[in-house]
């Protein structure tokens, strides 16, 4: 399982950024919606701490959602004006409040679903509009590198944590950004912030894939065990099919934000 950590993560992070580089951050962004990070950890948790643990973890990380889109569009707004260490700390807070919040409400899932469909329902409304710019140097190799240890050192971190703090706490951990965070760093220092913008509106896209995913396993698992993964994979493909054709639809456009190889 250790391997399985340390390169599952890792391997989809180098196949979204050569997305980014080959289609643009809206296809990368996108394909970030897929559940390649909480599907790991709720299957670890469903084999460690029991199928029942982990649908009530995927109902928390199904509320947890709204502080996902949260993260996004807080990075995506202040990227516009600072450098990424104050964006990525103020959206890293935003986050933490909001996981908080929802940690503090009881487990219901009618109120995890209104939860996911409110943060998704408002998220297109509230990122800036910029045209993004997707021409210009790609990420040098080191940078790619460094993005992939560093999800690999996230997923590792979040997972540990995962397993000692009780469902609901580790459905929430499952949704930490962890490639958000990520991708969003490194796509403002080599791609500027208009780029950071539309991929991070991207990722609230795909989430709908995610979201899927975690309703179904939340529904399915209790009664079908493992297969409740593999139905909650179908879902999860079928809605990122779905989402394509909102991506199809053009951004709202106000300002044309340069790139920044800071």
């Amino acid at each position: 399982m250790l391997m399985l950590k340390l390169l599952v993560i890792p391997g989809f992070l180098l196949l979204i950024s050569l997305a980014g580089k080959r289609w643009g951050p809206s296809v990368a962004g996108w394909l970030s919606g897929l559940p390649v990070v909480v599907g790991p950890i709720l299957l670890f948790l469903a084999i460690e701490q029991g199928q029942a643990f982990a649908a009530q973890s995927a109902m928390a990380a199904l509320s947890a959602m709204f502080a996902m889109i949260a993260f996004c569009v807080t990075y995506a707004q202040v990227a516009q004006r600072a450098k990424w260490p104050l964006a990525l700390t103020i959206s890293l807070l935003v986050w933490a409040l909001v996981a908080v919040v929802l940690s503090l409400l009881p487990p219901s899932l009618p109120l995890s679903v209104i939860a996911a469909a409110t943060a998704l329902l408002a998220a297109p409304h509230l990122f800036p509009a910029v045209q993004p710019i997707v021409s210009g140097p790609a990420p040098k190799s080191d940078k790619l590198l460094l993005r992939m240890v560093a999800g690999a050192l996230l997923t590792l971190a979040v997972t540990w944590l995962a397993s000692t703090v009780g469902d609901r706490w580790s459905g929430l951990l499952a949704v930490f950004p962890v490639l958000g965070s990520v991708m969003a760093v490194f796509s403002q220092q080599t791609r500027g912030p208009a780029f950071t913008a539309a991929l991070l509106r991207a990722t609230a896209t795909g989430m709908y894939s995610f979201s899927a995913f975690c309703l179904v396993v939340t529904l399915t698992l209790p009664s079908m065990g493992m297969l409740g993964f593999g139905v909650g994979v179908a879902v999860s493909v079928a809605m990122l099919g779905v989402t394509r054709r909102l991506l199809a639809k053009p951004a709202p456009v106000a300002t044309r934000s340069t790139i920044s190889n800071e």
